[in-house]
Formats: structure tokens, C-alpha cells, sequence
């Protein structure tokens, strides 16, 4: 055993705008419009999935929703080390104040639980060379930095074992999105800096890569394949992604989002019609006919499910079923996954588990691949 406690911290309003399909969460104007239109803080939820599995170590925390909420949640006890000013919502200030407040109780290893945001947060409060190692819960809407565990159970098992002294640690990049830029559709990212992070194999993720998207032959194809496989009509859930976005308008769709989930309706002998752009998840609960999902993986980490399309819910998906769930990638991206299976993060472990297995990957016309799925 490390000896060394734990510290958490967690960002109540993280992942606030995935549902409800404002690509992330940044800033009190976008948290006021995701809570306006009926989105449910998930942070204390994911955490406290993290917390019930968790073994063997001292935890240390702040008070209320910043922490001491979910310790409570899950029944375990707790030192409160750092108390946020009272009656006001909690931001960035308030994240890093807790930080430096964690390790300076003591805390071997900072849990955070938020997303890209947070992570930038925790990369400000310890400087330029943090001696802390960190993990992050993930409760995010994008989370393509390299310091989040696969999912809330991963983070558990990672700092179990870190408590055990039984990982190795390191070097880990920080990058974030500009989210403005985002929700206009472009895609803007930077690398902020590193931390160290303890690894565990296949259960902290990768940094997302980007590409230059498939090219026109490629993108025929996997179009052609994907016509070969869903119905004359029906409908169409469009998942985010250059490679999705660049096959609906191979297929004929104008005006589908490159960052949003869409739906489309499929007309025998014409293109799909957009009847829905950045659908947000209560959009999606009563359609007239069950879709077709289709979706891409996420460049280097993998994840097909639960990071930037959480407007698809564990109701909906478990509505629609794994028979209907289509899978598209170039051979490239695939490959470049070196062997590491497909991701799943839906916020329902049980619905994780059901949808693992093997699932056939659509890589061009009359071509696919079979590859694993997996929490």
C-alpha cells in the first residue's frame, strides 16, 4: 500500500450539455441554456460509481458538490480538507482552489471527475511540473485528453491498484477543444500540457488523433455499404465525425452536422432528408419508427459510444438494439488502433456489458472487418 490518501474533486456541472446537444459545458451562459432545456448534472453520479468500487485507500475531498456529496452517496467516510465560498455555483477558480488544497492535505493521487475543462483546471493548479499524479473520472462531454480512465468502474480499478502500488505512472498529454468553434461546426484543438497519470493496461484512454478524413474512393465505398445494409426507408441516426459526416454526403444528405448527432430519413431512389440537425436526446425518445444508429470510432482512443454522442441514451440505445447499431471506419483507423478494441461509455454499465462482444465494422463496398467491442 502507497500510504498517501486520496484527494477528489469533482465538477458539478460537467457533461451538462451532452444530453441536450451543446457539444460541452464551458461557461455559465451554455450551463444556464443545457439546465433550461432539461439537463440532469451527471458528475456526482459517475463519480459515485467510481467511489462504490473503490478499495483501499484514505479519500480526501471538499466540501459539498465538489466532492463531499459523493463520498457520502457511495458510504464512505471522508476528510472535507477545502471548503468553496457558500451560495455561489462553482467554476474553473474553484476547481484549482480545491486542487492545491487536496495536495497540500496530503493527497498521493488527485481523482478528478469532469472533462477536458477539468483537466486543464487541474493542470493550472499544479504547475508546469506536477509531482501529484492524476486521474480523471470521466463525466465529460469530449474528454480527448489522455488522463481519463475508460469509464467510472476503469477509474476504480486504476486507483485501487495505485493505492496498492501496483501501477507504473506516466506522461500523459492535456488537450481541449475550442468549444465555440465546435458548436459552429470547426474543429479546433491544443495541446495545454501533461500530467502524470498512472497506467493501468487497456483501462486509461488514449489521446484522441485527428486525421484528414477518408478520401473520395473510401468514402464511396463505406457509403455503398452502408446503403447495402439499411432499409429502402426508415430512419437514420447519424452519429458525430469527419468520417460519418463525409459518407451521409456521399450518400446525397446536405446539411448533416460534423459534430452533432442527426437524424435522417431514408427515401427509396433519393437522398436522405436531414429532419433533425444536433438532436438532443429528448428529440430522440419517441420516433415514429426505430433507426438505424450509425456511428465511427473516435481516432486513437477508439470509443464509439459515450464520448461526444451522449445524446444517444442507454433508453434509446437499448430501444433500438445491437442489430441495428452500424459501425463505419476506414482500414487506416482501424489500424491505427493497433490491436486495442473498440470503446463503449454509455453511463449504464449493465448496457456496456450487453453491447460488448464482436461487432462487423463497414470498411468500404462489399468489405468489412470484424472487430471486438468492449468496456
Amino acid at each position: 500500500m502507497t500510504g498517501s490518501p486520496i484527494g477528489l474533486v469533482i465538477n458539478p456541472v460537467a457533461g451538462l450539455g451532452g444530453r441536450v446537444g451543446l457539444k460541452g459545458s464551458d461557461g455559465d451562459d451554455v450551463q444556464r441554456r443545457a439546465l433550461a432545456l432539461g439537463a440532469v448534472p451527471e458528475a456526482l453520479r459517475r463519480a459515485t460509481l467510481t467511489l462504490r468500487q473503490l478499495d483501499g485507500a484514505e479519500l480526501l475531498t471538499v466540501a459539498g458538490p465538489m466532492g463531499e456529496d459523493a463520498v457520502r452517496a457511495a458510504g464512505l467516510p471522508a476528510r472535507v480538507v477545502h471548503r468553496p465560498p457558500a451560495g455561489a455555483a462553482t467554476g474553473a477558480a474553484d476547481t484549482r482552489a480545491a486542487v492545491r488544497a487536496l495536495v497540500a492535505a496530503g493527497a498521493g493521487l488527485l481523482l478528478f471527475c469532469g472533462g477536458d475543462g477539468t483537466a486543464r483546471d487541474v493542470l493550472d493548479a499544479l504547475g508546469p511540473s506536477p509531482g501529484v499524479p492524476v486521474l480523471g473520472i470521466p463525466a465529460g462531454v469530449k474528454m480527448h485528453s489522455a488522463v481519463f480512465a475508460l469509464h467510472p468502474r476503469a477509474a476504480a480499478e486504476v486507483a485501487t491498484a495505485w493505492a496498492r502500488g501496483a501501477v507504473r505512472l506516466d506522461s500523459a498529454e492535456v488537450v481541449d477543444r475550442d468549444e465555440t468553434a465546435l458548436r459552429a461546426g470547426l474543429l479546433s484543438a491544443r495541446l495545454y500540457g501533461r500530467l502524470t497519470v498512472p497506467v493501468l493496461p487497456a483501462r486509461v484512454q488514449q489521446r484522441k488523433t485527428g486525421s484528414g478524413g477518408p478520401g473520395p474512393s473510401t468514402v464511396a465505398g463505406i457509403a455503398a455499404g452502408l446503403a447495402a445494409r439499411v432499409d429502402g426507408d426508415g430512419l437514420l441516426l447519424l452519429g458525430p465525425g469527419s468520417t460519418t459526416h463525409a459518407v451521409a454526403t456521399a450518400l446525397g444528405a446536405t446539411g448533416t452536422s460534423l459534430t452533432g448527432v442527426d437524424l435522417l430519413r431514408l427515401r427509396p431512389g433519393r437522398p436522405p432528408l436531414v429532419q433533425l440537425r444536433d438532436a438532443r436526446a429528448d428529440q430522440l425518445g419517441d420516433l415514429p419508427s426505430t433507426p438505424w444508429i450509425v456511428l465511427s470510432p473516435i481516432g486513437g482512443q477508439g470509443f464509439l459510444l459515450g464520448r461526444g454522442n451522449q445524446q444517444l441514451t442507454p433508453a434509446l440505445l437499448r430501444a433500438v438494439g445491437r442489430d441495428r447499431l452500424l459501425v463505419l471506419a476506414t482500414e487506416a483507423k482501424l489500424a491505427a488502433l493497433a490491436g486495442r478494441p473498440l470503446l463503449l461509455d454509455t453511463g449504464d454499465p449493465e448496457l456496456d456489458d450487453a453491447l460488448s462482444g464482436h461487432v462487423r465494422v463497414i470498411t468500404g463496398h462489399r468489405s468489412s472487418a470484424v472487430y471486438r467491442l468492449t468496456s
